[in-house]
């Protein structure tokens, strides 16, 4: 980082003062540097912003004038200009408040500029000049890291977040005035204590697999996707468990990691979801979005980019529940990142990225009444609307879902058992066993630590070798369904999957007969 430049000089008898501080910018979750320079000058009354501030930047004249004549500091006899750069850079949010006020008072001559060297602030300030939370602080802190800053001033309310950051000195602080006074060394502020990570193994929302009456099939299609992290979609009349089936999947997905918790917990920050006590996202985020979300709110966007429900449920479930009701422009905007594992939402000035690695979940109707092949309800939809409701669901969006699972009606005789199911903790032992082989299998083939969902072809090959009958088996369903080559790789994915949950070195006959099962809409349209 450069030295601050802070200088007194005078023209035509005018004194001129100048200030630097540093604070940071986010474009999705890339930290980017912002230098705040002021320039202050005695003369008609006057507080201006440029370098493309939005309105919250803007706004920043009044907070910071105001919090500095709580320290006794008016600005009424002074000009003032600060200038934001890069100055192509757009600037968004009330977090350069603290910045510009240290600049200021720096301009002022009211700090030295060897206090204000080398320290990253941000912040946004009150009228009473007191620090209030902001956004994004755990990837403005890394970014910062990794460009060499040492040293950094953040709000009292996001030290838990602001705990989870090493090598490097972070400083809370609740007022500007603790803050001047920890520059000029005459009181030092408290460090951000570390943020403790103590993992949650249930998911969103509780529950356990030993609520679940009768659908062997669809529990076992389950264990399967969260052993392989392999999309799923399930398809039934109403009331048959799909949505139930759904919630209780985070309750089988293992606990998350570190690097995990992380990854979420930048992304829930920008999104300012971010319970702040904690700091850290402890458990698999679940996303539901109402079938009426627009493009925007599933995938990502806005003047100021911000992440949708595909990247908020990172790592995590995302349940599309009704999918066949949902916009065909926010359907079809899935198909990319589902392949991709990332969003990327491009903007006339930048681009922002945002990951999106969830494991997707939809959830449909056979038709538009729900009943159509129900045993003991019939169908009123003529076969005209069946095939317009199944439309709405494109070929090359459910090419792109592993499994496709038909969830059955329950039985009467099931709902009436007395006998408890398998517990989530049964089946989340075996999904964390199958993830660990598929993990110690990539590192001795040189392979990046992946699920198998996330597998090339080329390394699925590595992985996955096929004996001779489960060959000719996955031959003749290529040949009778008329399987894409996409969907010819997620079977053998998915054989991979269930090869591992039956701690099968080799992927054998039984393993590819079921994955073929699993594709359902390529048999049945």
């Amino acid at each position: 980082m450069a030295a601050p430049a802070t200088a007194v000089s005078t023209i035509c008898g005018t004194p001129l003062g100048l200030a630097v501080t540093h604070t940071s910018a986010l474009v999705g979750l890339e930290h980017r540097p912002v230098r705040v320079e002021v320039c202050c000058t005695r003369g008609p009354s006057f507080f201006q912003l440029v370098g493309l501030p939005e309105a919250a930047v803007r706004e920043a004249r009044v907070r910071v004038a105001s919090a500095l004549a709580r320290l006794g500091v008016l600005l009424d006899e002074y000009a003032i200009t600060v200038n934001l750069a890069p100055a192509d850079l757009r600037k968004s949010g009330a977090s350069l408040d603290l910045a510009i006020a240290v600049s200021v008072l720096g301009a002022l001559g009211q700090l030295a500029p060897e206090h204000i060297h080398g320290v990253l602030l941000m912040g946004e300030l009150s009228l009473e000049a007191g620090i209030r939370a902001t956004d994004g602080v755990l990837p403005r802190l890394e970014g910062a890291r990794a460009l060499g800053v040492t040293a950094a001033v953040v709000p009292l309310a996001n030290a838990a977040e602001a705990g989870l950051v090493h090598r490097m000195d972070v400083f809370v602080a609740d007022t500007l005035h603790a803050v001047v006074d920890h520059l000029r060394g005459s009181q030092q502020l408290a460090r951000a204590p570390r943020t403790c990570f103590q993992p949650q193994a249930a998911g969103s929302g509780g529950g356990d697999f030993t609520e679940v009456r009768g659908q062997p099939l669809a529990r076992r299609a389950l264990e399967v996707a969260a052993a392989g992290g392999h999309n799923l979609l399930m398809i039934g009349p109403p009331g048959g468990g799909k949505t139930m089936l759904a919630r209780l999947l985070p309750t089988i997905l293992p606990p998350l990691t570190f690097d995990e918790a992380i990854e979420i917990t930048k992304i829930h920050s920008v999104a300012r979801l971010l319970d702040a006590e904690r700091g850290v996202v402890l458990a698999r985020p679940f996303r539901a979005p109402h079938h009426s979300v627009s493009e925007a709110g599933l995938i990502g966007g806005g003047d100021i980019p911000r992440p949708g429900e595909l990247s908020l449920a990172h790592r995590g479930v995302l349940f599309l529940d009704e999918l066949a009701e949902f916009g065909r422009k926010a359907l079809e905007s899935l198909r990319q990142p589902l392949e991709d594992g990332c969003v990327c939402i491009a903007r006339a000035r930048a681009r922002a990225w945002f990951p999106a690695r969830p494991l997707v979940v939809g959830a449909v109707n056979p038709c538009p009444c729900g009943f159509r092949g129900h045993p003991q309800r019939s169908c009123r939809c003529s076969e005209r609307l069946c095939k317009s409701y199944r439309a709405r669901l494109s070929g090359p969006l459910i090419d792109r879902l592993d499994i496709h699972l038909s969830v059955p009606a329950v039985e009467v005789h099931a709902l009436l058992s007395n006998g408890p199911g398998e517990s989530s903790k049964a089946v989340r032992d075996r999904v964390v066993a199958a993830q660990n082989r598929q993990f110690e299998r990539c590192s001795r083939e040189g392979i990046p630590p992946v699920g198998n969902a996330a597998l090339s072809l080329r390394e699925l090959e590595q992985v996955a070798s096929l004996d001779s009958e489960a060959r000719r088996i996955l031959e003749s369903a290529m040949s009778q369904l008329g399987l894409s080559a996409r969907a010819f790789v997620k079977v053998l994915r998915v054989a991979r999957t269930i090869a591992d949950l039956d701690e099968s070195s080799r992927v054998r006959a039984p393993h590819v007969a079921e994955a073929i099962q699993g594709r359902l809409l390529d048999r049945d349209g």
